[in-house]
């Protein structure tokens, strides 16, 4: 096999960096103010502050959970699957950096198969309008998280097979999933006797 050699990046460079939009602004919290009165007492920091937790628990949970989470509202659903590792190179930059040749990563820890956090809005119970127009960016804690959490028990998650589309997969394997659970809970507290 011949080692190719890596070009190493420049880390002077022009750097692109991409427009950031923020839906959390002075606006926004007039608009929630008004709309519940009852957390008028609320500054921004305590919106924030609730916001950031709600999504660091929201997370969380998805990680530990193999079917992954319903957003509130109906927004659709976030689940992290199991696929086939890509026809493209996956590089190792920091040894590739360190050692001066191309190293690759085969992902040896999970046979061969990458981690993708998925979020789906065809699993919610009603169309909503320009559902297509959604999209989910997950922040950088939830994306080391799962990197990190993925290795350990990576049989535990849905395998999604690449050349079929997400919206059939999801119907059939998590979704029948979800109704099995929520039906089981339901028959619990189930009692024939009890009018």
């Amino acid at each position: 096999m011949v080692e190719k050699k890596f070009k190493k990046p420049d880390v002077k460079g022009p750097r692109f960096r991409q427009e950031m939009f923020t839906i959390v602004d002075r606006s926004f919290i007039d608009n929630l103010k008004k709309k519940y009165p009852k957390y008028s007492k609320l500054s921004e920091a305590d919106v924030r502050k609730i916001i950031k937790v709600f999504n660091e628990t929201f997370w969380k949970e998805v990680i530990e959970t193999r079917d992954g989470v319903e957003l509130p509202e109906g927004l659709g659903q976030v689940f992290i699957a199991t696929c086939r590792n890509p026809k493209r190179e996956n590089i190792d930059f920091a040894k590739s950096n360190k050692y001066g040749i191309l190293i690759t990563n085969k992902n040896w820890d999970t046979d061969g198969r990458l981690a993708k956090i998925f979020y789906t809005s065809y699993s919610t119970k009603y169309k909503f309008v320009n559902r297509e127009c959604w999209e989910f960016i997950a922040c950088r804690n939830f994306k080391r998280t799962v990197a990190k959490t993925y290795p350990e028990n990576w049989n535990m998650y849905v395998q999604i097979d690449p050349d079929r589309k997400l919206r059939s997969v999801y119907r059939k394997g998590v979704l029948s999933m979800i109704h099995k659970k929520r039906l089981e809970t339901k028959l619990k507290d189930y009692n024939e006797f009890d009018l």
